[in-house]
């Protein structure tokens, strides 16, 4: 039996936390349903998580208790294993279900990199290219990744210092890493394990620079894995987290690639060394976007999910404290300082959700129009994952460590399966993008759409509001009024108007006064990074409140998600008070009337907490915690959990070198 069942097996469900199940205001299957995108895909995906599940080779059992080599090799492990039960459960590798198997196992598989790097070939490669490299990858008759990062540069891709010099004598590409900062740093399976990159360099032809252009270079040889000649190539070593994954350096000093190797569905240089394009130069981001998006459930959302299952399991379990004098200690749940901590992330785990799922369609309606060669929503599709990127694994990872620290002491423990969740989503503010720079990319692309709003030009979808924006003051009367999404709604949209409009007339007054545009832009930029995440924040409100009239008609099932839809946006303006107030729309009074509806909205959510979190559906095995079971055995899980740490079973080496000659040396006086 898996060490993490024995606490559960032969116990009742914790009377506190069975109490809080107890007649369902609403059908929490129904919910899981909705999560899910329907029936099928629950049904789907709980078959998957079962199989990986009771299948001894998937064992996560003494995890917390691994070194970084041994969790490296069970990844690998899992890998390859993964590849022949996904044959046996008739399964396709490139199907979405492959979600359910990385969500089974937490993470704990290698390669992931490698499917980036058959995603850019099939993004950017020609067909003729497609139909080279993709074959060997996908049956791993070679291994890839993804190297754009370096030493020296990151989020800014028009620094990377590598290059690709075309030598029109030998129809080749010089791949090169000129210096130290040049360097490829960090790319996940480069470290022991791939034997192909996707490089993307600055290429060079005819003494003319190009930009970045992604070229597949080897790394290793499919003989004996060494590297190859001119290449230096290793691990970077401990991490904060990702403790599986062998993140790596790369140099290269004048590597000779053949002509082909440059990945050209976009842009090819000729043999004569003449560069042409086709389309967008973003389009060479496009892998990168792909990432973004993917990443938003798995990587961001996940953690937060299950951090909110395991915080408030726990806190409707842990007694603390007097609530009324004389009484029993209460569930820590029923202060209302907890529900503020915990209640506001499990609205925001429904609202992060309905946004990936908006992203991700708009993504994929984005990517079957730029296969036909039309671009013309990119330029909107690489802002608003550059912008929910950042928004998202912000308030994610910050979330994740609310929910930590809510758990008290217990919390700091491994077993609570909270360290684990923040280290490794705190990461995501980082990778695939600085979140300050992204939110300023979106921010240059507000500011664009500001100025073509002021010129009547017709504005993207998700933009169009700053044609016609809210106008006025607040309408709200009583607190009451603040739970009828049209007015907080609206409060959104106003400030995010306001804050966009700000932004861009001082940089316009910046540049009248005579100040030099990348002055105004970096005087301008802290209101610029605010005026982004108002628009995303904006948006998120608006997902939800139309995902919220799209569910079926199940008056208590809407209700709970109404309440929830009500909480996003109210908490919103609770902490962000100065925004909402400042350009005029809500006065001082509203605001008090605001903060009433938020609070009450924490007391009518308390009841359904458990089965808000419940809906999430992951299982014991998922969760990896002792504090968040669906048994609520906190108690016994940690002792017995503790009884199973492998140190407890072993001699203590420190006794006979260092204790036993100052402990026997008394003796003699006792």
């Amino acid at each position: 039996m898996a060490w993490w069942k024995v606490s559960s097996a032969g116990r009742d469900v914790n009377p506190d936390l069975a109490s809080e199940r107890e007649n369902p205001s609403f059908n929490v299957e129904t919910l899981t349903n909705i999560l899910d995108g329907g029936v099928e895909e629950t049904r789907s995906r709980r078959a998957i998580v079962s199989a990986i599940n009771k299948d001894p080779v998937f064992s996560r059992e003494y995890l917390y208790f691994k070194t970084r080599s041994e969790r490296y090799e069970g990844a690998v492990r899992n890998t390859f294993h993964l590849k022949r039960k996904m044959k046996e459960m008739g399964l396709d590798e490139n199907s979405s279900e492959i979600g359910y198997v990385y969500r089974a196992l937490g993470g704990e598989i290698a390669l992931n990199i490698h499917n980036v790097f058959m995603k850019t070939i099939n993004a950017l490669g020609t067909d003729e290219q497609i139909a080279k490299w993709l074959p060997l990858a996908r049956n791993y008759k070679i291994l890839g990744t993804y190297a754009q990062t370096e030493l020296g540069h990151g989020t800014y891709l028009r620094g990377l210092e590598t290059t690709a010099t075309f030598d029109p004598n030998t129809q080749e590409f010089i791949i090169d890493t000129p210096k130290i900062t040049a360097t490829k740093w960090w790319p996940g399976d480069l470290g022991k394990t791939c034997t192909h990159a996707v490089v993307q360099a600055q290429l060079y032809s005819n003494g003319m620079k190009y930009g970045m252009h992604p070229f597949i270079v080897p790394i290793r040889s499919l003989e004996d894995h060494s590297s190859l000649p001119g290449i230096t190539v290793g691990d970077i070593g401990p991490k904060m987290s990702f403790e599986h994954i062998d993140n790596g350096f790369v140099m290269m000093r004048n590597i000779r690639i053949p002509k082909e190797n440059m990945l050209s569905r976009y842009s090819q240089v000729l043999p004569d060394g003449s560069y042409v394009k086709s389309g967008s130069e973003k389009i060479n981001y496009f892998s990168m976007i792909g990432v973004r998006v993917d990443m938003l459930t798995r990587e961001v959302l996940e953690p937060l999910m299950k951090a909110c299952t395991i915080s408030v399991r726990y806190s409707t379990v842990r007694r603390q404290s007097e609530l009324k004098p004389g009484d029993r200690e209460p569930k820590i749940l029923d202060y209302q300082t907890q529900q503020q901590k915990l209640l506001p992330l499990v609205a925001t785990c429904y609202s992060i959700s309905f946004m990936a799922k908006y992203l991700e369609k708009f993504y994929k309606d984005s990517y079957s129009e730029i296969r036909k060669e039309n671009f013309n929503s990119l330029p909107e599709l690489h802002a608003l994952a550059s912008g929910i990127k950042a928004f998202a694994t912000e308030i994610c990872s910050n979330g994740v460590e609310v929910c930590r620290k809510a758990c008290g002491g217990h919390g700091y423990s491994l077993y609570s399966g909270l360290p684990s969740l923040y280290t490794k989503v705190t990461a995501s503010c980082t990778y695939e993008g600085e979140n300050t720079v992204l939110h300023l990319q979106l921010a240059r692309f507000l500011i664009k759409c500001f100025a073509g709003a002021q010129s009547g030009r017709p504005l993207p979808t998700s933009i169009a509001y700053l044609s016609s924006p809210a106008t006025g003051n607040c309408q709200a009367r009583a607190h009451g009024d603040f739970l009828n999404p049209e007015v907080y709604l609206k409060a959104y949209e106003f400030r995010a108007y306001s804050l966009i409009a700000s932004a861009a007339h001082k940089i316009q007054n910046l540049l009248q006064s005579g100040v030099e545009q990348y002055l105004a832009w970096n005087s301008t930029s802290v209101e610029l990074v605010k005026a982004s995440i108002a628009h995303i924040h904006f948006l998120t409100v608006k997902i939800f409140i139309s995902a919220l009239n799209s569910l079926p008609d199940q008056p208590d099932l809407k209700t709970s998600l109404k309440r929830l839809c009500d909480l996003y946006a109210l908490h919103g303006i609770f902490i962000s008070a100065g925004d909402f107030l400042q350009h005029g729309h809500l006065s001082g009074k509203q605001l008090d009337m605001a903060t009433t509806a938020y609070l009450g909205l924490l007391a009518d959510l308390r009841k359904d907490a458990v089965l808000l979190v419940d809906a999430f559906d992951y299982t014991d095995e998922e969760l990896l915690s002792a504090l968040g079971t669906y048994d609520g055995n906190v108690y016994h899980n940690l002792i017995d959990w503790a009884q199973k740490n492998p140190e407890n079973k072993k001699v203590n080496p420190v006794f006979e070198t260092y204790l036993k000659p100052y402990l026997q040396s008394n003796q003699s006086k006792l």
